[in-house]
C-alpha cells in the first residue's frame, strides 16, 4: 500500500487530488494539507511514503517544504504539482529541492501513474525535462 499526504491550497483541487487516490487500487490516501508549514508537521506525524505538493502553497512554497522534508526524511518521495512546466523554471527548483517528479494539475490521469512510479523507486518528470544528476549539484 503507498501512503500519499496531499498538499494544496485551494479546496478543490486538494479535494479532487484525494478522490482520485482514494479510488485507486493500492493507494491509501493518509492526509491532506493546506499550506508548505502544515505539510511539514503533518508528515512528520503521518509517515507518507509520497507527497503531493503544490508549487505554490502560503506560509512556505513548495519547493521549500520539499527541502526541508527532505533534510527530515531523506527517503520520502515529493511529486510537485503546477499549472504550468515554466512556473519559474519549476522542474528544475523541484529537482533541486529533493523531489522526483512534477506533473501539471491539468492532467490528473499522469497523476496516479506518478504516485506509482516514484513509490517504486522511479521518477516522474515532463518529457521534455532532464533533471541534473546529483554529482551536478555539489552539496546535495
Amino acid at each position: 500500500m503507498i501512503r500519499v499526504l496531499v498538499a494544496d491550497d485551494h479546496p478543490f483541487v486538494r479535494a479532487g487530488v484525494a478522490e482520485l487516490l482514494k479510488s485507486a487500487e493500492g493507494v491509501e490516501l493518509v492526509g491532506q494539507c493546506a499550506d508548505g508549514a502544515e505539510v511539514v508537521q503533518v508528515a512528520d506525524a503521518l509517515e507518507p511514503d509520497v507527497i503531493v505538493m503544490d508549487v505554490d502553497t502560503p506560509v512556505q512554497s513548495g519547493f521549500e517544504a520539499t527541502r526541508q522534508l527532505m533534510s527530515r526524511h531523506p527517503d520520502l518521495r515529493v511529486i510537485i504539482l503546477s499549472v504550468s512546466v515554466v512556473t519559474g523554471g519549476g522542474p528544475a527548483m523541484a529537482a533541486r529541492a529533493g523531489a522526483v517528479g512534477y506533473i501539471l494539475k491539468g492532467q490528473p490521469a499522469h497523476l496516479l501513474e506518478a504516485v506509482r512510479a516514484v513509490a517504486a523507486g522511479g521518477t516522474a518528470w515532463p518529457p521534455t525535462f532532464t533533471p541534473p544528476t546529483n554529482e551536478a549539484e555539489p552539496g546535495r
